[in-house]
């Protein structure tokens, strides 16, 4: 396979992906720009998996960009929307590093063993109502942030305070949920990291 995998189109995408986030980054102080670009990036996350199994072009350098752009994208906007988001960032990047280590491109189906409410978070490659539900907390919890810091769900959408304020709870919900899986993630590489490491040896 080597090096012609960088250029299967799922790929391309993440590369477009990338340029996205960036241009996102640099219009951030500029709502009418920001919006559709980071929008934009966010709703090709969903199609360079899509034609991954559509072209057989599925690999697992495409399995890790894809994580990698979700992570550039959303620590982006966690660290110009609060001044402790880094935290976030830097938790979901512990969790890449954690899940891909010893899990590689497979990590959405090894929870075979783990805890059931995990089992059902993760049950189909998140394609669940539950699933759907934790990507949403955290794709769209820091763009409804976003939205709301900057007035647009009042000013573009005319959203009542009360619809926005639910926005947040339900999106943060999910978010939550999220957190509970990432937690159970970085625990059992824990585990597997202190499990009798070979050529240790016994006194």
């Amino acid at each position: 396979m080597g090096l012609q995998v960088l250029l299967y189109w799922p790929n391309i995408i993440g590369y477009i992906r990338i340029g996205l986030v960036l241009a996102a980054w640099g219009a951030y102080e500029t709502p009418a720009v920001f919006v559709p670009l980071y929008s934009v990036s966010i709703a090709l996350d969903g199609v360079d998996g899509w034609l991954a199994r559509s072209l057989c072009q599925s690999s697992r350098f495409g399995a890790w960009l894809d994580v990698v752009v979700d992570n550039l994208g959303r620590g982006m906007l966690w660290g110009q929307l609060f001044e402790w988001g880094w935290l976030v960032s830097a938790l979901e990047w512990c969790v890449f590093l954690c899940n891909h280590n010893a899990r590689g491109g497979h990590w959405k189906n090894s929870f075979t063993t783990s805890p059931r409410f995990v089992q059902a978070i993760m049950a189909n490659g998140f394609r669940t109502p539950l699933g759907t539900w934790v990507v949403s907390g955290l794709h769209c919890l820091p763009l409804w942030l976003y939205w709301y810091q900057w007035d647009l769900l009042s000013n573009w959408f005319y959203l009542p305070f009360w619809v926005q304020a639910l926005g947040i709870m339900l999106l943060a919900a999910g978010r939550l949920l999220a957190l509970s899986v990432e937690m159970w993630c970085i625990w059992t590489h824990i585990e597997y990291l202190t499990n009798d490491e070979p050529g240790e040896k016994k006194n």
